[in-house]
């Protein structure tokens, strides 16, 4: 399996978040997790991307622990809840800005994502200018654009329309078909449907099978 989730549980301030959740997930799949506000399905991402620690339980993505092994999965593309850029940068020049930090991507790979989510990468306006949806296309775009082997994904599907949320289906498809593996949380059961191989749900911060 290549993300197992071992008994792990998160206690915040006495009140639990995640409660013992036994999760084991096949490489080159789309894993959905459905689940309502304040279900414990970000908190469940945000464990496997290494951005929290669990209060017990232990997380593995290829056979390392995370936090422990490494910190963070080592490759990986995180896209959990809103995502944050440069106000006064472009859509370019904010990926560009991110993009630098690993040096892993060229300029016209940047652009080719960019156009891959339904975005023109020659668009001048600013990110505050942005609409909702074009706000989640390019946190989309940032998630993929460095080729990660490991994809997870909150709430993709939030502020697209129905053309941006088929456009979205058949990059994840093709991600898949590549060998990726794509953790995918959405309230939205058609949209999980359509997309994943096999779906949990979350419910006061348990995982059952369905």
């Amino acid at each position: 399996m290549y993300v197992r989730c071992e008994n792990v549980s998160k206690i915040i301030k006495k009140q639990v978040i995640l409660n013992n959740i036994d999760l084991s997930l096949e490489k080159g799949k789309i894993h959905g997790i459905r689940g309502y506000n304040g279900s414990g399905k970000t908190m469940l991402l945000r464990a496997i991307a290494g951005l929290v620690k669990p209060s017990e339980g232990t997380v593995l993505v290829n056979n390392k622990i995370v936090g422990k092994d490494t910190p963070f999965p080592e490759s990986i593309g995180v896209l959990i809840e809103y995502p944050s850029f440069i106000p006064d940068y472009t859509g370019y020049k904010n990926l560009l800005f991110l993009a630098k930090v690993k040096n892993r991507i060229s300029e016209e790979e940047i652009k080719n994502t960019i156009s891959l989510v339904g975005l023109d990468p020659n668009d001048k306006r600013k990110y505050k200018k942005y609409s909702l949806g074009m706000k989640q296309r390019l946190g989309i775009a940032q998630a993929i654009m460095e080729n990660p082997d490991l994809l997870l994904l909150d709430e993709p599907s939030n502020a697209l329309d129905e053309k941006g949320i088929q456009q979205l289906i058949r990059i994840l498809k093709t991600l898949k078909s590549e060998g990726k593996t794509i953790i995918v949380t959405s309230h939205d059961h058609d949209f999980l449907e359509q997309v994943a191989d096999d779906t949990y749900t979350i419910s006061e911060g348990a995982v059952m099978n369905e």
